[in-house]
């Protein structure tokens, strides 16, 4: 009887496991920019039907942190993991995810225009990929998101461009003030000098242009409802206080948004808990 039950018990277990379908993730993708005149190294989550169907898919394009790269979504995010496990519970539609490298450039143009990283990924990048792999190519199948250095590129791309994405999701997004800005410059930290211009005394246009406050503040009201925000931060994080003031900004401004802070800090640990709470946010709003 024993070996009878644990024959079952070893049998269920296979079958249960056959049952999770997992995604294909590739790590050395890489795209060549004309703009940047150089490669573009990207990471590339395929959802698990993705060769057994000829659907086409929403798309992801998720930002990575400073001084990370194209695959600490994978390594230390575990995105194939959460969308695996979000597709087979079905709690969303699969989707495609992709991830490109942005080195230390905040994902803008910087301030002598010659390293127009921006222009690459809006005009080169999005393009290519989704002429490459089956994905939407639409406004309703596109949503943005990032951490930290990438929640603000995710953020600065949905308000600059509100007729390409439909949703976006910031956590921890690394959202400055002018005084935090004036500091950094003075620091000389994170080459905001080369990135913005300016000096710690006067801002440049060319940061308001890329001030997250600023252009929300300055947002026509045609693009208040445009795109839906799913804004995470943990209440230990040092960039708290950006999110913060974001989140009074769009609410005194009436702009579509959802604001969540929890127990936590800068963390992985906290940023996979975004990603699985943010992509059940994107399906539903993709869906509806």
């Amino acid at each position: 009887m024993k070996k009878i039950l644990f024959t079952v018990a070893f049998f269920a277990l296979n079958i249960a496991a056959f049952a999770q379908q997992h995604g294909k993730v590739f790590d050395d993708k890489i795209f060549k920019s004309s703009i940047l005149g150089k490669d573009v190294n990207y990471t590339l989550y395929l959802p698990p039907d993705y060769d057994v169907s000829s659907r086409q898919y929403p798309i992801l394009f998720l930002l990575h942190g400073y001084s990370d790269d194209h695959t600490g979504w994978l390594h230390y995010g575990e995105m194939n993991r959460i969308a695996d496990e979000l597709i087979n519970e079905g709690k969303i539609t699969p989707l495609i995810i992709v991830v490109a490298d942005a080195k230390k450039t905040w994902y803008i143009n910087n301030y002598a225009n010659t390293h127009r990283y921006e222009d690459m990924y809006i005009t080169e990048f999005i393009p290519y990929i989704e002429k490459t792999y089956r994905a939407r190519g639409n406004k309703l199948g596109r949503a943005i998101g990032g951490l930290s250095m990438g929640g603000y590129g995710a953020l600065l791309y949905a308000l600059k461009y509100p007729d390409m994405f439909s949703v976006c999701v910031p956590m921890s997004a690394a959202v400055f003030t002018d005084d935090e800005v004036k500091l950094r410059i003075k620091e000389e930290s994170y080459g905001f000098q080369d990135l913005f211009g300016g000096t710690d005394e006067k801002l440049s246009e060319h940061w308001y242009k890329n001030s997250i406050i600023n252009i929300v503040k300055n947002l026509p009201d045609n693009n208040k409802k445009s795109v839906k925000f799913y804004i995470d931060c943990g209440d230990d994080d040092f960039l708290y206080s950006g999110n913060s003031t974001l989140h009074t900004v769009m609410r005194d401004l009436k702009i579509d948004h959802e604001y969540r802070v929890r127990d936590g800090a800068h963390s992985w640990t906290y940023w996979r808990q975004c990603l699985y709470d943010g992509l059940i946010y994107i399906n539903k709003c993709m869906r509806h």
